[in-house]
């Protein structure tokens, strides 16, 4: 992002990113307890912006580790302390702050009926494939292509065996860019829930800006009297 501060913690109209995250996690009837991890330095401030937003559900949080699963993995850590290996566990990026209960929901939904889900949306632009980064060697069909996202919703014995094994084999994830891959590694038949396309990942200045622009428009909705299903329906498109 270029700030000097990580990205999770730029504020839009006075509240940071990763409590606009949190927040719908908080609110969800169906979360019982939060799991965060975080840089060591950071975890100070965390805590602070926790109390200050009256975030309950928020449990603990620990310090990150040295690649992303490293940090997935002490955060789940955490949390099978304190809950039973039958437990369902949702990941979710901190700087993804536009989820939908009801993609929340369907994710709860799928894990409990085919044991695992993953975010998806479809691919709306045409991909290209190229070997040299200046020629299209291949232009595959779209239909069949789409973006990994998050949530990503496991049994907690699941996700946790496949850490532990992986960690045996490998302790620096290489490869692993999320947790679906991590699963697809050991075998997992994954299944895909359908999420919105505004379930945008806050990495770039022009994603801060969409992020902007998107609570704009619910605070616009609001003062215009759209209920909170119009706006997700068209947060949906």
């Amino acid at each position: 992002m270029g700030s000097g501060l990580p990205k999770q913690f730029l504020e839009i109209d006075g509240k940071p990113i990763i409590i606009y995250t949190l927040e719908i996690f908080e609110d969800h009837p169906k979360i019982d307890e939060i799991y965060v991890a975080c840089k060591e330095e950071y975890i100070g401030k965390l805590h602070k912006l926790v109390r200050r937003f009256d975030l309950e559900k928020v449990k603990k949080i620990v310090s990150g580790g040295s690649t992303g699963q490293d940090s997935i993995f002490r955060a789940l850590s955490a949390a099978a302390e304190e809950n039973s290996q039958d437990s369902t566990v949702l990941i979710h990026d901190g700087v993804r702050p536009c989820i939908l209960p009801e993609t929340i929901d369907d994710n709860l939904a799928c894990v409990e009926a085919h044991g695992n889900a993953v975010t998806c949306t479809a691919l709306f632009e045409t991909p290209v494939i190229s070997d040299d980064g200046k020629h299209v060697d291949e232009m595959p069909q779209r239909s069949k292509f789409y973006t990994a996202q998050a949530p990503q919703c496991f049994y907690m014995k699941d996700v946790m065996k496949a850490h532990r094994r992986m960690r045996e084999i490998d302790p620096s994830y290489t490869g692993i860019i999320d947790t679906c891959t991590l699963m697809r590694y050991f075998g997992y038949d994954i299944h895909i829930v359908p999420g919105p396309r505004g379930n945008i990942k806050v990495t770039t200045p022009e994603d801060l800006y969409l992020f902007r622009a998107m609570i704009q428009y619910k605070e616009t909705a609001n003062v215009f009297g759209f209920n909170s299903q119009e706006v997700t329906r068209n947060l949906r498109k």
